[in-house]
């Protein structure tokens, strides 16, 4: 997200249309507009092999217009096959500007879910800062594309919290052997833009990105109440959002004020960092209050996101790892020059029942893995088929 990477075509178109959406950024205080509905398919349950076992593929940014780079599908099939997982996390970003009609919006959505609905894996999306690129052209918001996911055979989304900024605030129970929930995985909607004045005062000098609202942190913490009243104890789980928290900063440089190579070595080893840091973290203005609230509830083993394309880092930060899933599009910004698509990948979760906390352990998956075409170019294709609708 660094203001220095390379900027290709689609980059700039999408960065184009992000100054017409960030210009009609609703109030923070004004919660949005509830998911509209399209037909909708059974949801299905989720739940753990039986050797208590169960995988997760987090894939980021795939960030396409409908004529999306052919490698982007490439790779994410090349994971599915070789990681056969249970459950895919589609962490924001899905698709971005150049869409200019509401057939090219579900064209572009429809290309980044197909590689799951090709093999039958049950996945989910949340949103991040250019999902809505395209919406001032094509008129399809985010409340629109959580319906048309949520249209899918395969799509495992529920309904939008309601009274909750955002849209696609929701959490998903995995059930063990025993049939009662063993994990959970939260979904948050983390924004788009910070608006132009707050109070009265713009935001020159800081981040203009979005941040979590007050509410959905209220939100998440009272569900996580809930959870564990009713099935007895705190349900361990991962949180999802698109744009990281202002603790991934402090973590990586084991400070709030320090930015030096020493700093960053004491974060490195305390913390057991592991992973590249390209640039620097891109959070909102205000911290949010999350990792305070995850803290006190001790059920989240993880917070993980996308947004900085070129980060892959992830460590254990007081108890709770939060870390980075690199950047899956191929027609989205990468590393300068030659090495612009090296680190394109995905990022892979283990669950076992019989660890402790659930969470085995997380890695990366990266391109390069599957011999996949890394040149430094865009090798866009035409849209995939839109399934039949009833």
């Amino acid at each position: 997200m660094s203001e220095n990477s390379g900027v290709d075509r689609r980059t700039f178109l999408s960065l184009s249309a992000a100054g017409v959406a960030a210009a009609a950024t609703a109030p923070p205080a004004q919660a949005a507009e509830q998911s509209r509905e399209l037909g909708r398919h059974p949801r299905r349950g989720l739940r753990f092999g039986r050797d208590g076992r169960f995988r997760i593929v987090q894939f980021n940014d795939t960030q396409d217009d409908e004529k999306i780079d052919r490698r982007t599908l490439e790779l994410m099939r090349a994971v599915l096959d070789d990681e056969r997982p249970d459950l895919v996390v589609l962490n924001g970003d899905n698709i971005t500007g150049g869409c200019d009609t509401p057939l090219e919006m579900h064209q572009a959505m429809n290309n980044v879910v197909q590689p799951m609905e090709e093999r039958d894996i049950p996945w989910a999306v949340t949103f991040g800062n250019h999902d809505e690129d395209s919406t001032p052209e094509s008129g399809v918001d985010e409340a629109d594309m959580l319906a048309f996911y949520r249209s899918y055979r395969h799509n495992v989304n529920g309904p939008t919290a309601r009274g909750v900024t955002g849209q696609g605030n929701s959490h998903l129970l995995i059930d063990g052997r025993d049939g009662r929930p063993a994990f959970n995985v939260w979904l948050l909607d983390s924004g788009r833009y910070a608006p132009e004045t707050l109070g009265g005062q713009d935001f020159a000098g800081y981040p203009t990105w979005d941040w979590l609202r007050m509410d959905q942190v209220k939100w998440y913490f009272d569900t996580s109440v809930g959870l564990e009243r009713r099935y007895g104890r705190p349900i361990p789980s991962l949180m999802f959002i698109h744009i990281p928290l202002w603790e991934y900063r402090f973590m990586w440089f084991g400070s709030v004020d320090g930015r030096t190579d020493a700093d960053h070595e004491r974060g490195r080893v305390r913390h057991r960092i592991e992973g590249e840091r390209n640039e620097e973290e891109c959070p909102g203005p205000f911290n949010s209050g999350m990792f305070s609230a995850i803290r006190h509830r001790g059920d989240v083993r993880g917070v993980f996101c996308g947004h900085d394309h070129v980060n892959t880092y992830s460590g254990d930060y007081y108890g709770v790892l939060l870390g980075y899933a690199g950047n899956t599009g191929f027609g989205t910004y990468g590393l300068s020059g030659a090495e612009r698509n090296r680190l394109r990948g995905a990022r892979v979760y283990d669950l076992d029942e019989s660890v402790d906390g659930v969470l085995a352990g997380t890695r990366m998956r990266f391109a390069s893995e599957f011999g996949i075409d890394l040149t430094a170019d865009d090798q866009w294709m035409e849209p995939l088929p839109l399934p039949r609708r009833k």
